[in-house]
């Protein structure tokens, strides 16, 4: 397992082309339509490389968080959430930085959950990206669809993120250090993909979370959110 880097001295996972370097899964899958999902090195707004999983689904999605099994420790102070963490393999936060640097332009979102008795549901928006570090990288999204979960991402629109050593927040208290979890939080949450693995069952809000389809005591089996340009 490699974990995620914010810059990758080498990249052995390198798919270059006469265009140049891949900003994001589209593009390798763009230059190589044989290409099959697995880790891929991406070069988003021309930094050196960064390890993504890609989905090469429907036209190539980059995938910037995961959850599926509780091996990686999601509850991290600030620079870890901007810098990114985990393993590309199996459980991974791609880092504020790099969404930022991937979503200069808007892109589309899937956010895709399952719970452990094998229910599966997705929510789609056409418009997502997050600001810069300046802004506290702020959340924007907007044009839901509907895929069965419902929409527990919108109420955070606009908010910067916030984690227990850096509250930015809507709310009195800090919700990521209430909540055990660095996220766009409001006052405080609808969604909290970021919180504890607690296999099923929950505490009120602390699981991995997304009200609109299994409220606030159901912590989700899996959870991932992958990014694609708008077709």
């Amino acid at each position: 397992m490699t974990p995620v880097l914010l810059l990758l001295f080498v990249a052995p996972l390198l798919i270059c082309s006469k265009a140049g370097k891949p900003t994001d899964c589209s593009d390798i899958l763009q230059w190589d339509p044989e290409s099959h999902s697995g880790v891929y090195t991406i070069y988003p707004a021309f930094q050196m490389g960064v390890q993504v999983y890609c989905d090469m689904k429907d036209g190539g999605w980059t995938v910037i968080q995961t959850r599926k099994d509780g091996s990686v420790n999601f509850y991290r102070p600030w620079d870890q959430f901007v810098g990114g963490f985990g393993d590309v393999d199996g459980e991974y936060w791609l880092g504020l930085e790099n969404m930022h640097k991937l979503t200069l332009k808007p892109r589309k979102l899937q956010v895709e959950m399952e719970d452990f008795e094998g229910n599966k549901a997705h929510a789609n928006y056409s418009s997502f990206s997050v600001g810069g570090e300046c802004g506290g990288y702020k959340l924007t999204v907007s044009w839901f669809k509907d895929g069965g979960a419902g929409d527990s991402l919108t109420y955070h629109k606009g908010m910067k993120f916030s984690t227990f050593d850096k509250d930015q927040d809507a709310h009195s208290v800090n919700c990521a250090q209430h909540y055990y979890s660095g996220w766009w939080h409001k006052g405080c949450h609808l969604s909290n993909p970021n919180g504890l693995y607690a296999w099923g069952a929950s505490a009120h809000g602390v699981g991995i979370n997304w009200k609109t389809w299994k409220g606030y005591n159901y912590s989700l089996k899996s959870f991932t959110m992958k990014i694609s340009p708008p077709k």
